[in-house]
């Protein structure tokens, strides 16, 4: 047993009630990592407001960080550091991108910033702790496009860093304007995966470019994954000294050790004490890429968890337990199913509703309304042409169900994860 592991448990079970609950059976030794129980992320987050009282801190915000973990109703649940664990946040992070770079690299940062957001600040953290000698150009995601277009060609910026919605856009923009920019080299993309149909697009106006991800971290789970160069699109290495990653089978809860074989994403930070994370779901599917026992296991990801609790889709955070709620106040007790699709180059959600007895369309265009007016991100989505929406009747024949288990998958996602490394060579 890791004696971090054993230290952190005993640290949060003893200062923070949420842990001292949940591990309340738990022996003070003897146990082993899957004796500990998964977290419950609606459990875990439940009275997260006021961060004064949530239980799972384990003390006082006297000195750090407060950052929110994203949402699309407005009431995005916030993330606590303190200094110390945000520097050993970025700083590792830094170390592992610094594989992706070389020296002299011109980077544009731009990713968002603001309303207690972290990427643009955190990816701005992690360039700076580069071991590789590098340049960053903090425009952030709000910089008009044809300025960054002319920007990138007048400063000779050579890696673009961003989330793949605004790479959309900005190549967007560049082919309606007949531009290329073949200086650009290497494009970074995170906060959710590139897909084939994207790269294609890419390729002809950045035709240079080498396309990575910048790596897997969440400002609620940490550390996820390194991306260094051995990596192909979707997968990481694991930070050994910063975290524990399992795959977890999403049936019997069984850790998985062979490659192959898709399962949850399970995170322990090992490095966060005041709010610690312990055997975290974050709401991926992965799978391992190399047999155990080896340094920085590779895995790769694989869309999202059927019960996952956080839903990234472009830019958009969907939080399942918001979209539950709102079908309960719209419609009452009724089964709902979350199917994401790429076709048209669009991110596609379909939720549907799963009922032999048929439902209405004006009851479906009724909560498609309702949905709209609460996630104004899902409406900017929409009307920037990135995503469409349509809430649908599904007879129980046609639903998705765990095919050992036997329950209703909340989250269907049907995207191709697979074609983008192959897309990307």
């Amino acid at each position: 047993m890791n004696s971090h592991i054993e230290d952190l448990v005993r640290h949060a079970r003893r200062h923070a009630p949420f842990y001292a609950e949940l591990y309340r059976s738990l022996p003070a030794s003897g146990w082993q990592l899957q004796d500990l129980p998964l977290i419950d992320p609606a459990d875990y987050w439940q009275h997260s407001m006021p961060l004064s009282s949530w239980p799972v801190l384990t003390g006082p915000i006297t000195d750090g960080h407060v950052f929110k973990t994203g949402g699309s109703s407005g009431d995005g649940k916030l993330s606590v550091y303190t200094r110390a664990e945000w520097s050993d946040f970025v700083r590792a992070f830094g170390a592992a991108l610094g594989t992706r770079l070389r020296a002299g690299d011109r980077v544009a940062n731009l990713f968002f910033a603001g309303d207690l957001y972290t990427s643009f600040l955190f990816i701005h953290s992690a360039l700076a702790e580069s071991p590789v000698p590098i340049c960053e150009y903090p425009f952030t995601g709000a910089m008009e496009l044809a300025a960054l277009a002319q920007a990138v060609k007048v400063h000779q910026i050579n890696v673009l860093a961003c989330v793949p919605a605004q790479l959309m856009r900005f190549a967007g923009h560049l082919a309606a304007n007949e531009l290329v920019l073949p200086g650009v080299s290497t494009v970074l993309y995170g906060g959710e995966s590139l897909f084939a149909d994207q790269i294609t697009l890419l390729k002809q106006t950045f035709p240079n470019a080498i396309f990575a991800s910048i790596g897997c971290a969440g400002v609620d789970s940490g550390l996820v994954g390194a991306s260094t160069p051995d990596c192909a699109l979707g997968e990481h290495r694991v930070f050994d000294d910063e975290t524990i990653v399992e795959i977890v089978d999403e049936a019997s809860g069984l850790a998985i050790d062979g490659a192959g074989q898709s399962g949850m994403l399970v995170v322990t930070n090992l490095k966060r004490r005041l709010m610690p994370l312990i055997r975290y779901p974050t709401g991926d599917l992965a799978a391992w890429c190399e047999p155990a026992g080896g340094a920085q296991r590779k895995f790769v990801l694989r869309g999202r968890a059927s019960q996952g609790r956080r839903v990234r889709v472009g830019t958009l955070s969907l939080f399942p337990e918001d979209i539950d709620a709102l079908v309960r106040e719209q419609i009452g007790n009724i089964m709902w199913q979350l199917a994401i699709s790429r076709a048209d180059g669009l991110d596609q959600l379909a939720l549907r509703l799963v009922a032999d007895q048929y439902i209405d369309t004006a009851v479906a265009d009724r909560l498609r309304a309702a949905l709209l007016t609460r996630s104004p991100p899902i409406q900017a989505g929409i009307e920037q042409g990135q995503l469409r929406l349509r809430v649908e009747h599904c007879p129980l024949a046609r639903a998705r169900f765990h095919p050992r288990s036997g329950k209703l998958m909340r989250i269907v996602d049907q995207r191709d994860y697979a074609a983008a490394a192959e897309c990307s060579t």
